[in-house]
């Protein structure tokens, strides 16, 4: 095994001790989720801060998301495929909340550079956030593209509302009044006012 592979399989088998146990996760408990023995994390990672790094870094790419975007076949109707899309971002910044928390919870509080590359197996995402929100805009872009025709504005403003929309619920909704997904793309699809 290459030496960023077994990275790579330490940082998956790691990330869910992170959002269990936060920053408190011992190096046993990292050994035995991998397989392997304490010493081969530390040939791996220079220390447990490089590979919480790592681990970040990795629940931060949006590969993940844009998979699963990339799978919801167009030819089915918009409203489905835009259910399938907020549900996959959804599951993408639920993981990605569940590991800050844990680490805030347990006093791993570090601020990062907003421009500063994550990188992980498969590439690496230059600016942070900023590229990584384009990435996702132009995934979502590809979902309204089928049905230009009959749109009241161009995807690309669609792709954009529909992220604000869906971003800005999540926020900002309590458990009591959160819509459910279906509910939010009725709403972004067909307004607030009865037809008629």
């Amino acid at each position: 095994m290459s030496a960023e592979d077994r990275r790579a399989m330490i940082v998956h088998a790691v990330l869910p001790l992170l959002m269990e146990h936060g920053a408190n996760v011992t190096s046993s408990q990292i050994a035995r989720a991998a397989g392997i023995g304490e010493g081969t994390i530390f040939r791996a990672f220079k220390d447990k801060d490089e590979l919480f790094d790592a681990c970040t870094a990795e629940a931060l790419r949006p590969d993940h998301v844009l998979d699963a975007i990339a799978e919801i076949p167009v030819d089915q109707p918009l409203e489905d495929r835009l259910v399938e899309a907020a549900e996959a971002l959804g599951a993408h910044l639920e993981r990605m909340g569940a590991l800050m928390s844990a680490l805030h919870a347990s006093g791993r509080i570090k601020r990062r550079d907003p421009d500063q590359h994550l990188k992980g197996q498969s590439g690496t995402w230059k600016g942070g956030r900023r590229e990584s929100m384009a990435a996702i805009r132009g995934a979502m872009v590809e979902l309204f593209t089928p049905e230009q025709d009959r749109l009241r504005l161009p995807p690309e403003q669609l792709a954009s509302l529909f992220l604000t929309l869906l971003f800005g619920g999540r926020r900002l909704a309590t458990d009591v009044d959160a819509p459910t997904t279906r509910q939010v793309v009725d709403f972004f699809l067909h307004g607030a006012v009865e037809a008629g």
